[in-house]
């Protein structure tokens, strides 16, 4: 360093160090749920039993915590595709969580558009998953965002005419859609997994909330595997139960599969992961009652939310329900003040207006649920 030059200033520095698009960024926010009954994150709100909790405290107790991951990580491997019933010439790839796994994508895919001049593109169905949009911008990606019809349906005309005219590298298709917990119409969807192939795009099924879903394109692609080459479906734990362990994972065609892994971190997965997951996955008949119950409880909610005045809520195949009130931050504080926290989604996009996404609960959460948005409204 020079002598005569004195450290910036933080200010300085971040201002000619930090990319700029940064700067204007804000953090993913989490909300504070001390104290609250929480349903704003779609996650699973059973814990373990407790003899399984002993179990598996005893086993992670015993691991070499000490040593960087080892082979045991393809133990995992095979027992999720075991699991998924993954089909033959596919392959399977593991993140930390579904948001790596969605920030290696649009990492392998940053080159340049197939259009002079024009940067790559990922494009998605808005309102959407917020991460495809911010994976996007992280990796100097251009995002397209193709709105939804006013009942939340895929517009097929606009995709189709959005896929045409951008070639993008990746088209992300959540099923079922999150926040408004919708599957797609199958024909719409054959029609842009077929656009996509012909402009030689990616697309990525994004399969979250499987477990609480009636149907899976898993079965469309095994139907028609040379159809499907350019289709990765993702998938995660954490609504399967292990939304803290963070494991995430991605099947499809070897070949694609297998140029993704190559900007996957190595050691991504830690021996406390993986071990969780292989746990779980001896015990799945607990996740799956556990699941059964939830989508009972989504029931419910539902039966519950028709009947109530000022409220509007749409068909669920995921563990949440996006539900339209007469005004979304009036009523979001509301349940706050009565101990419940849910997500407000009105501002994430002009269709969402007035919004609120539910997370459906244990027996007593969803009562306590009902009674404060009753009081609420």
């Amino acid at each position: 360093m020079n002598p005569n030059t004195s450290p910036a200033a933080p200010d300085d520095l971040i201002r000619r160090r930090i990319r700029q698009d940064v700067q204007s960024m804000h953090a993913y926010a989490i909300q504070d749920s001390s104290g609250m009954v929480k349903l704003d994150a779609m996650e699973n709100p059973h814990r373990l039993p407790a003899q399984l909790q002993a179990e598996l405290g005893k086993r992670l107790g015993a691991l070499a915590i000490n040593r960087y991951p080892d082979s045991r990580v393809n133990d995992l491997r095979q027992a999720l595709a075991s699991y998924a019933d993954m089909p033959q010439g596919f392959d399977i790839m593991l993140g930390n969580g579904s948001d790596e796994l969605i920030s290696l994508l649009a990492m392998a895919c940053d080159l340049p558009s197939m259009q002079q001049g024009k940067k790559s593109v990922i494009l998605a169905p808005v309102p959407g998953f917020v991460m495809y949009a911010m994976s996007a911008q992280l990796q100097g990606l251009d995002f397209v965002g193709v709105p939804l019809t006013a009942d939340f349906e895929l517009d097929g005309a606009a995709m189709l005419e959005a896929i045409d005219r951008h070639e993008p590298s990746i088209v992300y298709l959540a099923y079922p859609n999150n926040p408004t917990a919708n599957l797609w119409d199958a024909t719409v969807m054959a029609e842009i997994v077929r656009a996509a192939r012909r402009r030689g795009s990616i697309v990525v099924m994004d399969e979250a909330y499987q477990p609480f879903s009636s149907r899976s394109y898993l079965q469309t692609m095994r139907e028609d595997l040379e159809q499907h080459s350019h289709v990765l479906l993702m998938r995660t734990l954490s609504k399967f139960g292990l939304a803290g362990v963070r494991l995430g994972y991605m099947m499809g065609a070897k070949a694609l599969v297998a140029e993704v892994d190559k900007v996957r971190p190595p050691y991504n997965i830690s021996v406390l992961n993986y071990e969780c997951a292989l746990f779980a996955l001896e015990h799945v008949d607990v996740f799956a009652a556990q699941a059964a119950n939830i989508r009972a409880e989504r029931q419910r909610l539902l039966s519950a939310l028709a009947t109530m005045p000022g409220a509007h809520a749409w068909k669920s195949d995921a563990n949440m329900i996006l539900v339209r009130v007469p005004n979304a931050q009036s009523t979001f504080d509301g349940l706050k003040v009565r101990g419940v926290l849910v997500k407000n989604v009105s501002k994430m996009h002009p269709l969402l207006i007035n919004c609120l996404r539910l997370t459906v609960g244990t027996t007593d959460e969803n009562s306590q649920l009902l009674d404060a948005l009753q009081e609420s409204l």
